[in-house]
């Protein structure tokens, strides 16, 4: 059995769509539950979900707000599946998604992993994410073949992932993606990544880090460093090959990086002193000139 669990908070809008796309897949013999956790919204989800309430598929919690990481790891612990999909409220899946991973359920696989695409608020396609294929490798060979070509190593949604290797979210913290996908990954045992595009994610008008308040900001920032920060601890303690450690740390440092452009200049400067403290541009190795000119540039700005 999969079970697809959907953190919901205020998404009176979109949680109809997002459910009806799962109970929608084309026949399958794969079993599957859906387990709906409401962290506190204050709209009107909780009356949208009573049109699920004859639906024996659909299963919903409701919990106090504490935030995405603990509402993951409660519908977790709800969750009788033997693999976990993540779907967020807002976003939706392909009619095809568990035919076309039916044959690696059945074979064990441990990570599953699909291609999204992008679409803005009326399902208009904008981009697809880059193709990458494999089958049956460990979760650090599918680490270092989707480095440096998929962005979007870290997007829980782009996976089924066996629960008996899922990791426990940090709570009371943002990114929580960032912090826990990569061990995950890293854990497993087998991996295929499939020629599909399965995940509908769609893209917000507003930038993560703008738009709100210094001290939200901040917090933000600072999860993202301590995440970075235990990356590189949990995975020095693995037993991983010396170039899947030295990747992990380069895809860590673009993780930060790639932040900077998005900050107000008062928050950029705060972060700017954290990347500094962690001597990032060390974790650049130079293999080719391109990189050679990115340490010289990190070492002269970090």
């Amino acid at each position: 059995m999969i079970s697809f669990i959907i953190p919901t908070y205020n998404a009176e809008k979109t949680i109809e769509n997002t459910i009806n796309s799962i109970l929608m897949q084309e026949k399958s013999d794969i079993e599957y539950e859906i387990i709906v956790v409401n962290d506190g919204s204050t709209d009107n989800t909780d009356k949208v979900m009573q049109k699920f309430n004859e639906n024996t598929k659909v299963k919903y919690f409701t919990k106090e707000n504490k935030g995405v990481a603990d509402t993951r790891n409660y519908g977790v612990n709800k969750a009788s599946g033997e693999y976990i999909i993540f779907v967020d409220s807002d976003d939706y899946i392909s009619k095809d998604l568990l035919k076309d991973i039916e044959s690696y359920i059945r074979q064990g696989i441990e990570l599953i992993k699909w291609n999204p695409i992008f679409v803005d608020e009326n399902k208009n396609e904008l981009t697809r994410s880059t193709n990458i294929v494999f089958e049956d490798v460990t979760g650090e060979q599918g680490f270092n073949l989707l480095f440096g070509k998929d962005n979007l190593i870290d997007c829980l949604w782009n996976y089924a992932i066996k629960k008996e290797i899922m990791l426990k979210f940090p709570t009371g913290t943002y990114h929580e993606d960032f912090a826990v996908m990569p061990l995950i990954m890293l854990k497993a045992k087998s991996m295929t990544a499939i020629d599909k595009y399965e995940y509908y994610y769609v893209q917000s008008k507003n930038s993560i880090m703008r738009n709100e308040n210094k001290d939200n900001t901040i917090k933000k920032l600072q999860d993202k460093l301590n995440h970075y920060d235990n990356l590189i601890k949990e995975a020095n303690n693995m037993k991983l090959e010396k170039v899947t450690k030295e990747n992990l740390a380069i895809f860590a440092t673009n993780a930060l990086l790639v932040v900077v452009p998005e900050l107000e200049r008062e928050n950029k400067r705060w972060f700017k002193k954290g990347l500094k403290t962690r001597n990032i541009a060390k974790n650049i190795k130079v293999r080719n000139f391109k990189q050679l000119i990115k340490r010289l540039i990190l070492e002269i700005k970090y």
